[in-house]
């Protein structure tokens, strides 16, 4: 054992209980004042090895880079989405909900120690070059990924416009990493996109959850029920859409439904024990609705899909979603750097907890891929329950049971050369609405 002075130990040791006080309750302002017995002995070895390492390592260290590691450590025990930001990067994330930030425009996570895309933005540098979901990012330049934190990541792939970065890629079909040498950009998302199809049929894509989201949506709905007075009905278009502020995905939602549970959290605390209702609307959207999906659909497009469904108001088409259905907690720190945590799950409003699960469309229709061959294997994408510490859901995983849908989905896959089959069969569907409805009107007259 390293024979440690009283005085310099003794000052090591009230600064580790300092810091775990500070993380337990640092953001509601109070201090720990006394920990259990087995607390603090693993604070004394805590303390120990600090300053074994201060005072016997090789090269000199920096107790600030040291305790920063050891928070980093801490967090990464807990599950993939749990970080530290320093104050650059909390700053960073608070413009980023603003909807404008520099660098290549890639939604991120950590699958086995390794950075791995959830989704590319669209109309961004890594969307152009062929960043896709699920690829991992194993060199950033010359430095390798492997157990680095998602913060550390963020900080390195974002830079002014117009720098490079070269990120090394490895995907399933390939036996080596790719190189994709990607040219920073002012990522300047907008959220909403819309246009009219068929001249009957409203189609609105939503990219992300962000502070003007709903106030860009509903201005969407407006332009397209004033151009289409008989509108047939809207495709929604949430695939790769990794989520965001849970507030705008709760309003999308209550667009379209009047009473009832749209969300409700648990948590360990009272205050993440929530219930989000659905308001009345003074504009109604009364048309028939269907909700595109995809493995890059998640948190908050998994919120508004839950509660579409389980409220029967929208049709889901696609492909099984993410399944995140955590929340996290933005909690700022006394220096300006900010703790992402988890603290709690989210439930649709039937009670289902659909995190490691997803969301099973409907009517299950595969993203067409560019140049996958006709009789290729199925490529497995990422999703939530791949991902090393995720949060387990205590309901039991449910089979996905195929129906006579699915295979008339598939082919209709075959049928469709460079194309959107999920778009395409919405669009045929609510044709088929349409005449459905004039059969029936018919019908009533007669």
């Amino acid at each position: 054992m390293v024979n440690i002075k009283k005085g310099r130990f003794t000052w090591f040791l009230f600064f580790a209980a300092f810091i775990l006080g500070y993380l337990i309750n640092g953001y509601s302002g109070t201090l720990v004042s006394a920990v259990t017995d087995k607390n603090y002995e693993n604070l004394k070895t805590f303390s120990e090895i600090l300053y074994t390492i201060q005072k016997d390592y090789v090269e000199e260290t920096d107790v600030d880079t040291l305790i920063k590691g050891a928070i980093n450590g801490m967090l990464r025990t807990l599950d993939p989405h749990s970080s530290y930001m320093s104050p650059d990067l909390y700053k960073e994330m608070q413009v980023e909900t603003k909807g404008k930030f520099g660098g290549l425009g890639i939604e991120l996570t950590i699958k086995e120690g390794t950075l791995t895309v959830v989704a590319p933005i669209e109309d961004t540098p890594a969307f152009r070059v062929g960043i896709k979901t699920g690829d991992q990012i194993v060199k950033i330049e010359t430095e390798s990924t492997k157990n680095m934190t998602l913060m550390d990541a963020v900080k390195k792939l974002r830079g002014k416009k117009g720098t490079k970065v070269t990120i090394s890629i490895m995907r399933e079909g390939v036996t080596r990493p790719q190189d994709f040498t990607i040219t920073r950009d002012v990522i300047e998302i907008k959220s909403v996109k819309f246009k009219v199809l068929n001249e009957k049929i409203g189609y609105i894509r939503v990219t992300q959850f962000q502070e003007q989201t709903i106030k860009e949506f509903r201005k969407a709905c407006s332009e397209i029920e004033a151009k289409v007075p008989s509108l047939l009905g809207l495709i929604l278009d949430l695939r790769n859409n990794p989520g965001g502020l849970l507030q705008q995905a709760v309003k999308m939602a209550d667009e379209f439904i009047d009473s009832g549970l749209i969300v409700y959290t648990e948590g360990r605390s009272k205050d993440q024990r929530m219930e989000f209702k659905a308001q009345q609307n003074k504009k109604k959207h009364d048309y028939p609705l269907i909700v595109l999906v995809n493995a890059g659909s998640a948190s908050g497009s998994e919120i508004v899909t839950g509660a579409l469904q389980d409220h029967a108001r929208a049709l889901i088409l696609g492909t099984p979603t993410f399944g995140k259905g955590s929340v996290q907690t933005i909690i700022p720190l006394d220096d300006g750097s900010g703790l992402k945590l988890t603290t709690a799950r989210y439930f649709t409003p039937n009670g289902r907890s659909i995190h490691a699960k997803g969301i099973d469309p409907d009517v299950v229709v595969e993203d067409y891929i560019e140049g996958l061959e006709k009789d290729a294997p199925k490529i497995h994408f990422l999703r939530e329950k791949d991902l090393e510490n995720h949060i387990i859901n205590s309901e039991d995983v449910e089979k996905i049971e195929k129906s006579e849908d699915e295979k008339e989905d598939k082919e209709t896959k075959k049928e469709v050369i460079n194309n959107d089959p999920p778009l395409n069969r919405a669009i045929e569907l609510l044709k088929g609405w349409e005449v459905f409805q004039k059969k029936r009107t018919a019908k009533s007259i007669n």
